[in-house]
């Protein structure tokens, strides 16, 4: 798969990524496989990835303005 912002070739990394899910509260889930670009760094988030995603964002606690998880395959 290549890279849609340089061409560059994309690779499977596992890295973690912080999600700002209102006004006030943020989550970095740790461990998340995405696509990354050798060249430009740009990451892709698969879809199905992204769904296990929207369910960990889905059910953090609303009363913690940071959180850290743990993306589980």
């Amino acid at each position: 798969m290549t890279c849609h912002i340089c061409g560059g070739q994309l690779e499977k990394i596992v890295t973690d990524l912080p999600f700002k899910v209102d006004d006030s509260r943020i989550v970095i889930i740790k461990n998340v496989p995405v696509l990354q670009c050798r060249n430009c760094s740009e990451y892709v988030i698969e879809d199905a990835v992204m769904e296990k995603i929207d369910a960990i964002l889905s059910s953090v606690d609303t009363t913690v303005e940071l959180e850290v998880l743990s993306y589980v395959a």
